[in-house]
């Protein structure tokens, strides 16, 4: 072929792959592979999002500035450092664009979110991979991998796929570690989920400091995820950059309507996280409860549970059997986790049902 060549590091990178609603014959599965919120979105912003979607024909605000102002509203910070992408995603490939190039390294640990190898591929850069402790954020194998060539430096915390988290006083040792021309990505997409009074003391960081950006999203607790609502909060010169290549226009004006009342609905926020709670402990007793068959849960502070298949029913085999079964869970074997399913905490029905799926295989391979 004589045509266009991409960048070789553009064919490095491996497309993400999302999670599954249907099976491959086409049958519409439960759905507990996306970590979307079971209840939906609050009343108040399914209301704001139908009445704002008649607005087709003009363009939406390009700097969301009325949802930046209820966000500094809401969270005591300074809309002037807000700035929001087509789901926090976008403000991840925006800190990357910005801040690194060919020949620039980015770190994030073992078993992280899949879009930060993406992120760092994309615009050239080098991804190296920190090894895990237990599933979790390593601080000195992150640390044991910088160099002069380090630029960025994604963590989600709590973190996706495996639910861990990283205290407060372990993300500030990393921070203290860091040079100043090392951007700190906090990726806090899960923190509505943390219990009262457990923070990582990001916005703190990126308020005080100038190499700290927190991303946050409106796509999980707040049941917006088909609007593609994300921001990120840091210091001006390093938002400043970043809005010189964001794209214009890129956040709906239904999606920022319905992200302003979604902001308001604590009443809702506090279902979804109570109702989250009840039931990731109620799935991860229940998969506790079944080690006699080798299943071992990684602790979360998430929508989702971690569950590692160390005996005779492997992932690989209880993914299909729970897709026969009519529910999809997430295997990711491309990011290392060959032995373990990612599972959404659902409605009390699609959680029970999950749960004596799951058990039916694993007695069957008895």
């Amino acid at each position: 072929m004589n045509g266009p060549k991409p960048k070789d590091w553009i064919m490095g990178i491996a497309a993400y792959v999302p999670g599954k609603s249907s099976g491959d014959d086409g049958r519409k599965l439960v759905k507990l592979s996306a970590n979307e919120n079971p209840l939906g979105c609050s009343p108040a912003a399914g209301e704001a999002l139908n009445a704002a979607s008649g607005a087709v024909d003009r363009y939406p605000d390009p700097g969301s500035t009325k949802l930046r102002e209820a966000i500094a509203a809401k969270y005591g910070l300074d809309p002037a450092r807000i700035i929001c992408g087509t789901g926090s995603d976008d403000v991840l490939h925006l800190a990357a664009n910005a801040f690194s190039g060919p020949g620039d390294e980015i770190i994030y640990v073992k078993y992280g979110f899949a879009v930060y190898d993406i992120a760092a591929r994309r615009y050239g850069g080098t991804p190296v991979i920190a090894d895990d402790k237990d599933y979790g954020t390593d601080v000195d194998a992150i640390l044991a991998k910088l160099t002069d060539q380090t630029r960025v430096i994604f963590i989600a915390n709590p973190n996706n796929p495996t639910g861990t988290f990283a205290p407060r006083a372990e993300i500030a040792r990393l921070h203290a570690a860091l040079p100043g021309h090392v951007l700190l990505v906090l990726d806090c997409a899960y923190a509505e989920y943390m219990d009262e009074g457990q923070d990582d003391g990001a916005m703190e960081l990126a308020e005080s400091e100038a190499n700290v950006l927190v991303t946050r999203t409106f796509s999980k607790i707040h049941g917006l995820a088909a609007e593609r609502i994300g921001w990120g909060y840091a210091h001006p010169d390093i938002i400043g950059p970043m809005n010189r290549i964001r794209l214009p226009f890129n956040v709906t004006t239904a999606g920022q309507e319905a992200a302003v009342a979604a902001l308001a609905a604590d009443d809702f926020v506090t279902m979804s996280r109570e109702h989250n709670a009840k039931w990731r402990q109620w799935l991860s007793e229940e998969m506790s409860a079944l080690g006699n068959h080798g299943l071992r849960v990684v602790p979360s502070h998430t929508n989702f549970l971690l569950v590692l298949f160390e005996g005779k029913v492997t992932a690989e085999h209880a993914n299909a059997a729970l897709m026969d079964k009519g529910y999809a869970v997430r295997w990711l074997p491309g990011q290392g986790l060959v032995n373990g399913l990612r599972m959404t905490i659902g409605t009390e029905d699609e959680t029970r049902g999950l749960a004596q799926a799951l058990r039916e295989i694993l007695e069957a391979a008895d």
